[in-house]
């Protein structure tokens, strides 16, 4: 049987998987998906406490509900300014934005 602790490891493997592309990449856009695979585990683990700790509660639900809308606008906005600094500087490696003027 699948219990808490098999879901919770597939969360820190998503978190670590996120970290390391967080902090290896140097795209922009990839540092994105990175931070946005850091949401989904932090929602796995919340759903996954809320689950077996207290099985007659939504406040794990409630709580992913909120990331999710965060990370929603987190996405817009930084796609945004994406787009805007390619529109600037022609790239979006992190490496070739070293000053604040086009």
């Amino acid at each position: 049987m699948i219990g808490l602790y098999h879901y919770l490891m597939l969360s820190l493997i998503l978190f670590c998987i996120g970290l390391a592309g967080l902090l290896i990449r140097r795209s922009v856009i990839s540092m994105l998906i990175s931070i946005e695979i850091l949401f989904n585990a932090v929602n796995l683990a919340a759903v996954s406490f809320n689950r077996f700790l207290y099985p007659n509660s939504v406040t794990g639900q409630i709580f992913v509900v909120f990331i999710i809308t965060v990370a929603a606008a987190e996405a817009a906005v930084a796609l945004a300014l994406v787009m805007a600094v390619y529109k600037n500087f022609k790239t979006v490696e992190v490496s070739g934005l070293t000053t604040l003027k086009g």
